[in-house]
């Protein structure tokens, strides 16, 4: 049976989001292709109509990771506070409690790197977070300050996902989100 384009480009766009939050939750080499076609309906064969390899499909659902969530960062960046903003959300319990629709970064691209597979595209979204902070930021150390801020959210939220004790999951997220709230409440 052949399916319209119109068709063929829904179950496409379908996979891809699936994708990006099965990649974001359980990370890459955790989510085989033929689970992922199940969940949606799908044969495992039917996917290699919308992809040559896993590998296209990983870096098209990190894109639409990062597309997914440029709005919520504008979002945070055009309120009155702009960077507590950024942190706050960034290093909250809800971010840390859903990570299928959180930033990429702490599950996917960690595993990318541990793999030997960076992405361009995780160094565009990098590159575009440290901007957007250093943006924000006074003085002379602005773009050394993005970095650290940035490093230290990514870590914080990679590592509160991954402990046992809630109370020190909690810990590194509330420590680290006050401290770089005080430490960009404290620019001139």
């Amino acid at each position: 049976m052949r399916y319209s384009q119109e068709h063929k480009a829904q179950t496409h766009q379908r996979i891809i989001d699936e994708a990006a939050r099965l990649f974001r939750r359980d990370g890459v080499g955790a989510t085989g292709l033929q689970p992922l076609m199940k969940t949606l309906g799908l044969t495992h064969g039917g996917f290699y109509a919308h992809f040559k390899s896993k590998d296209e499909l990983v870096e098209t659902a990190l894109q639409h990771a990062v597309e997914q969530l440029r709005s919520k960062s504008q979002e945070a960046m055009a309120s009155d506070q702009p960077l507590s903003t950024f942190i706050a959300r960034y290093l909250s319990s809800a971010h840390r409690a859903d990570p299928g629709a959180g930033c990429p970064l702490p599950t996917i691209c960690a595993e990318l790197g541990q793999r030997g597979q960076p992405s361009t595209t995780t160094d565009q979204l990098i590159q575009d977070r440290l901007a957007m902070l250093e943006s924000k930021l006074d003085g002379e150390d602005a773009a050394e300050q993005s970095v650290l801020m940035f490093s230290a959210m990514v870590g914080a939220l990679l590592l509160s996902r991954s402990v046992s004790d809630p109370q020190l999951s909690d810990r590194l997220l509330k420590t680290t989100r006050k401290l770089l709230i005080e430490q960009t409440e404290a620019q001139p």
